[in-house]
């Protein structure tokens, strides 16, 4: 399963001790994040992670873009709903990419963990499923 990470700066070392917490669920999987997130938890962790740009420079427009094309299974997304932020629009476009391609996402850590245990228990396969589907 392909899962997205992304995380605003006051979140960041909230979602490196998910990560931590979750390693031997999520290195199963092929992960992808937005570049300073990214960073961060692979040092942490040594989880194999693909780099986009930072969110402020376009990695949040770089991972809409592969939820459009069916790229991506679900989203990490651990979002600071307290502070303003310059890419309000990205975020927003995010969230509402994932509702169009019906990917689950995960705002905060309560939705995380539930989507982590439902990963790790199989309830999310069926979009391994469809891509194979689609492929042929």
């Amino acid at each position: 399963m392909n899962i997205a990470i992304i995380a605003h700066d006051a979140k960041k070392e909230l979602m490196i001790q998910f990560c931590i917490a979750y390693c031997g669920i999520l290195c199963r999987h092929r992960l992808m994040a937005t570049g300073t997130t990214g960073r961060l938890v692979s040092e942490a962790t040594g989880l194999e992670i693909v780099k986009f740009l930072s969110g402020d420079q376009g990695g949040g427009q770089q991972i809409a873009s592969r939820i459009s094309c069916n790229e991506i299974d679900m989203v990490l997304f651990f979002r600071d709903p307290l502070t303003a932020k310059v890419s309000e629009p990205d975020d927003i476009s995010i969230l509402r990419l994932c509702d169009v391609h019906n990917i689950p996402i995960a705002t905060n850590i309560a939705t995380g963990e539930m989507l982590i245990h439902g990963l790790e228990r199989g309830d999310l396969d069926w979009r391994e499923y469809v891509r194979s589907k689609t492929a042929d």
